[in-house]
């Protein structure tokens, strides 16, 4: 399915991811998934929360560079070869992944995977 995901961009200085998770906190937003990517000198949270336009505009209030983005969810069986035959039907489709990230519990994974073309990704691993 496809979802909305927030990207904000950050300064890499200690205290500023408890910034954004309190701004997101006070203004009763759940992140229910999230993921990193930092270089020396910013970063970019990638979250899955609850109201995402809520959270993009508290967050842009608050002077924070803010981007919507849609990706897709898939959830497999948590088996070796489950990810390989999602990537390999994305692959086979020529739908290129620019970056995903997820976990696994109760014997099912949940990705989350930017895509090239995010409809008909949903579509494929729908």
């Amino acid at each position: 399915m496809i979802i909305k995901q927030l990207s904000v961009f950050l300064q890499n200085e200690s205290g500023r991811l408890v910034n954004v998770t309190e701004i997101l906190h006070q203004a009763d937003i759940n992140i229910s998934a999230l993921s990193i990517a930092e270089t020396q000198e910013y970063g970019i949270l990638r979250m899955i929360v609850s109201d995402v336009e809520k959270a993009a505009k508290t967050l842009r209030d608050a002077d924070y560079t803010v981007k919507i983005t849609d990706v897709i969810c898939i959830e497999t069986p948590d088996i070796p070869g489950a990810l390989s035959n999602a990537l390999k039907a994305l692959a086979d489709a020529r739908i290129d992944v620019s970056y995903m990230y997820g976990y696994s519990s109760d014997g099912k994974a949940r990705l989350v995977i930017k895509t090239s073309n995010p409809a008909e990704a949903s579509n494929l691993l729908g």
